[in-house]
């Protein structure tokens, strides 16, 4: 058996944990730049605030009641890895899925046990972090991740917040039943509108499906999904998690800027963390795609929307000729007499590292300078990784810069900043 371990509303949670004059009240927390809601409290859901919804757009009523707060990522990652060192109290085999989730084997413990240790693994992890967590086991993945919605929003389990289903028992069968096959993990609406043309509307339907059908029409990650829910475990978390086929950063300004050197800046910044993520998953480039536009909502002021390919000389994952792509295509957009919103890039032409073959067309590198590029983005990985995110910097930007992000809501980094600890009087 394993569980999954959700922590809920977790942002919300993060900042009710050192505000707990938050306790009952609408929370909200913004994206980037405070422009949208992108986590709730169950108080701002009630008041029919939907995720994602732009805070400009909030009803002047919806605005009185709720504190809407900035985003304050370098709390919820803390908080988040003092969440994962507690469920290792309980089981060797952790596997983090998401910031707020994380699948934990409990392999060899009695099955009569486990809603109690469920039970306990909540009462520990509030105690010790502060993070209320819903826990659902079940023998696979997919039917962990069932289970544990439920334990968050089924009547027969939500008031303990544990839930363990089995394969085969009557109330499996009977949630199957009423949760919709698109609210199932790794089943994405476009596949669910297909399968509702061959008459698959639920979970349970799906799993009495014939699994060759299925991979037939098609993937094998759904067959898989099909075995899963009949209780076999046959999916891996990296089956859910394939490497994306292009990956781009970008952002929005705090405010607007003519300034060719901000926008330099912003760009570098952008392509030294696509950098980042592209080794992540082990991953080359060959082409950059940059691009600058004004904001489309000024109609007062001129606009400008343009972008470049920049292909690059050899399939690489090093930061410093991304960043070099960035600059040579924002030398042949920009223009003068625009006030400029936002900035980014798009890496693509994507394939693995590992095994890329060689082309006619490209660059040669010699096998020492390839040695010392991976030897310098590997240690750059490293100290980020274990210093915090931007310790190492290609280029430091400017103080006051345009493109940095508005966070007037961001609430103190209580956990990672020496200056913002919390004062207790």
């Amino acid at each position: 058996m394993m569980a999954l371990i959700d922590c809920n509303n977790f942002y919300v949670s993060c900042e009710r944990v050192f505000n707990p004059s938050l306790e009952g009240r609408p929370v909200g927390v913004l994206s980037n730049n405070d422009g949208c809601v992108v986590a709730r409290s169950n108080e701002l859901k009630a008041l029919g605030v939907e995720m994602g919804a732009a805070m400009h757009l909030l009803t002047p009523d919806v605005r009185r009641q709720a504190v809407l707060l900035s985003s304050n990522y370098a709390l919820y990652g803390d908080m988040s890895q003092r969440v994962t060192e507690v469920l290792g109290e309980f089981s060797p085999h952790v596997e983090v899925y998401s910031i707020d989730e994380s699948f934990v084997g409990f392999q060899g413990f009695d099955e009569d046990t486990l809603e109690q240790r469920g039970q306990a693994l909540r009462d520990t992890v509030k105690k010790w972090t502060g993070i209320p967590v819903s826990v659902g086991f079940a023998p696979t993945r997919v039917l962990a991740k069932v289970a544990n919605r439920a334990a968050k929003k089924h009547p027969a389990y939500k008031d303990q917040g544990v839930c363990k289903l089995l394969a085969e028992s009557p109330s499996t069968k009977a949630l199957l039943k009423q949760l919709p096959v698109t609210d199932l993990w790794g089943v994405a609406r476009r596949t669910g509108k297909r399968l509702r043309v061959m008459g698959i509307e639920t979970a349970w339907d799906l799993r009495e499906a014939d699994p060759k059908h299925i991979r037939r029409h098609f993937s094998v990650v759904q067959e898989r999904i099909v075995w899963e829910l009949r209780g076999q475990s046959s999916i891996q978390l990296d089956d859910m998690s394939q490497p994306k086929q292009q990956i781009m950063v970008s952002r929005s300004f705090g405010r607007l800027t003519n300034d060719p050197h901000q926008l330099r800046e912003a760009l570098r910044h952008h392509a030294a963390r696509a950098g980042e993520k592209l080794r992540k998953q082990h991953s080359v480039t060959s082409a950059v795609m940059v691009f600058i536009r004004t904001n489309p909502f000024r109609t007062d002021l001129p606009q400008y929307h343009q972008r470049v390919m920049i292909t690059l000389e050899r399939p690489t994952d090093d930061s410093r000729e991304i960043i070099a792509a960035g600059v040579k295509g924002l030398r042949r957009l920009w223009r003068k007499g625009y006030a400029y919103h936002k900035a980014g890039l798009i890496l693509l032409d994507l394939s693995p590292k590992a095994n890329r073959q060689l082309t006619l067309t490209e660059t040669p590198q010699t096998d020492e300078e390839a040695k010392r590029s991976e030897r310098l983005m590997a240690t750059m990985d490293k100290l980020n990784r274990e210093l915090g995110k931007g310790a190492i910097q290609m280029g430091l930007p400017r103080k006051d810069n345009a493109w940095v992000l508005r966070s007037e809501r961001r609430t103190p980094r209580y956990t990672t900043q020496w200056n913002e600890l919390l004062v207790v009087k």
